[in-house]
């Protein structure tokens, strides 16, 4: 009996390298080079990557087979090697459903994202709408709990501009007068009130100024700092009552007059009517706003600030410009945002790292006699850095593990 050696040897060759026969024909077909576009398309999404993976699968099969001789244990080995082909099949079909859970996933996420935008805008505009009235509560709030007096200042110094708006309309003629006299022209009225009603604002302003230095004298029992500002305070008076007020008692002088036959106001009743009214003036608004709200103003004047640090419960007012719905809304829209883009990206990550991941476990097998990844992948925590895998931090698994 003759003996073909070499049909033996071609036998044991093919044998050896069986997937030269099949893998030119698959990857052609997965790679659709004469098919229509969205035919190709379809093929090489779908095909390509479990082919190759079958190919590769394939030759890693081959000398793992040929260590089965001389191998320890080698029935764990052949059962590891047939439980990695399972995870090869089950990779490939979890691929092709992850394909169409990705693209499920993709709409239904789209959809999502469109009613948060939606939402979103609408929420927004309501806000938007809100804010003015929300400005004005909280505007209201820190001004009634806070503890800087903002209505006594805002009081002088609306005051003060009375006051200076009054004595510019009353003072006007004799300033025309006394400086078209001195320059020999005449000045117009309109040009002339702006300035003049500003430098009235401040002389009113300063009057309430030494006033309150007077009553912190008295306070804290300075004498030298009361009788100085005492002094200031009579020469206060009476540049206020001999330019300003009498000036608005001239203007009664009709009135008066009016009433009575053969009036005459001198100079004594004019200048004691301007002091009394001068002095009710001052105390009126003094006791009622201007003793809280001077000392303030100064204070912001002389670059203090207003010594009174922002409580919790206004930073929180400053805070809630945005309502806390609109905000917890926001924060609950981020995170289902993170959570599905998460989701979208396992789902378009892990099917096929499946696949490469079951194909590199032939490798690993035929290595080191053990699987490199435990399939199937839950999430990205389940793929090990390349630091782990190089420390060989996946437990060995076992042959009569459940698939």
């Amino acid at each position: 009996m003759v003996i073909d050696v070499d049909s033996i040897v071609r036998f044991v060759v093919a044998v050896l390298l069986f997937p030269t026969i099949f893998q030119d024909f698959l990857i052609g077909i997965a790679w659709g080079a004469d098919d229509d576009f969205w035919v190709m398309l379809l093929k090489r999404i779908f095909l390509l990557l479990p082919v190759l993976g079958i190919v590769a699968s394939c030759w890693l099969t081959i000398p793992s087979v040929l260590t089965v001789i001389f191998r320890q244990k080698r029935r764990a080995f052949v059962t590891a090697l047939f439980v990695t082909w399972w995870d090869l099949g089950k990779a490939i079909v979890a691929f092709w459903g992850g394909i169409i859970k990705f693209v499920l996933n993709l709409v239904w996420a789209v959809v999502g994202l469109v009613k948060i935008i939606i939402v979103g805008l609408w929420s927004l505009v309501q806000e938007v709408f809100v804010l003015p009235f929300r400005v004005m509560r909280n505007a209201g709030q820190s001004v009634v709990s806070s503890p800087v007096p903002w209505i006594a200042v805002v009081l002088t110094i609306f005051w003060c501009l009375i006051e200076a708006l009054i004595f510019t309309y009353v003072v006007s003629p004799l300033v025309i007068d006394t400086l078209s006299n001195i320059t020999g022209e005449t000045l117009s009225l309109n040009i002339l009130r702006i300035p003049l009603f500003i430098f009235l604002f401040f002389v009113v302003l300063g009057s309430y100024a030494v006033l309150s230095n007077f009553v912190a004298a008295v306070k804290s029992r300075k004498i030298p700092s009361i009788i100085t500002i005492t002094i200031i305070e009579f020469v206060v008076l009476f540049v206020e009552v001999v330019f300003l007020y009498r000036e608005f008692v001239d203007s009664l002088v009709p009135w008066f007059a009016q009433y009575s036959q053969g009036f005459e106001l001198g100079i004594f009743w004019t200048l004691a009517i301007a002091c009394l009214a001068w002095f009710g003036v001052r105390s009126i608004s003094w006791f009622l706003f201007a003793s809280h709200g001077t000392p303030t103003i100064l204070s912001v004047i002389q670059g203090k600030g207003t010594g009174a640090p922002m409580t919790a419960e206004q930073a929180s007012n400053h805070a809630a410009l945005i309502s806390s719905e609109f905000m917890a809304k926001l924060k609950e829209e981020a995170a289902w945002v993170k959570t599905k883009g998460d989701e979208l990206l396992a789902a378009f990550m892990l099917p096929p790292l499946e696949i490469v991941a079951a194909t590199l476990n032939f490798g690993a097998l035929l290595l080191n006699g053990k699987h490199l990844f435990e399939l199937p992948f839950k999430n990205f925590d389940a793929i090990l850095s390349a630091k782990a895998l190089l420390t060989d931090g996946v437990p060995k698994r076992s042959a009569t593990q459940e698939v």
